[in-house]
């Protein structure tokens, strides 16, 4: 089966759930593969598998400690690294440049992406907001990006 050029990358999640819920998403937009770097758990955590459902088993992973490795590995791959994160620099994701091969960084639930590392990014994103809370769970978070993600490969698609 065909994998859509998408990497995910999560650095220092703290919950396993939000982990396990990830490779969900992972599997449900064919992602090429997850990097877990950091304090994230990896599928082998009972939790994570408990609510990943067997999708851990379909996404091809690695752990890479340093998140330097993983920002080292998907430029080398040739995929623009766009981090997900509240930030005054950050574009609406509705005017970024997602169509393809991404690769989409998310951080800590609580402490988000440091600035030496979204100083690495090719772009920030963040998600529009319309109520009274500033942000979204990761995992919800990662799954409205990476649909956006497909949607507009799919577009560029039909338009070539």
């Amino acid at each position: 089966m065909k994998r859509n050029s998408i990497i995910i990358i999560l650095n220092n999640i703290r919950s396993t759930l939000n982990v396990g819920a990830i490779f969900r998403t992972a599997d449900a937009v064919l992602a090429e593969e997850v990097i877990i770097s950091g304090i994230t758990a990896t599928p082998e955590h009972s939790k994570v598998a408990k609510t990943a459902l067997g999708a851990e088993n379909m996404v091809p992973w690695i752990q890479l400690k340093d998140i330097t490795d993983a920002v080292e590995r998907v430029r080398k791959k040739g995929y623009t690294l766009v981090a997900l994160e509240i930030d005054k620099s950050a574009k609406c994701l509705w005017e970024a440049d997602l169509s393809n091969n991404i690769a989409i960084l998310i951080g800590n639930e609580v402490d988000g992406i440091s600035q030496e590392l979204l100083d690495m990014c090719n772009q920030i994103v963040k998600i529009p907001m319309l109520g009274q809370k500033e942000s979204l769970n990761v995992a919800t978070a990662l799954g409205i990006v990476a649909y956006e993600s497909l949607h507009q490969h799919m577009i560029a698609k039909k338009q070539h």
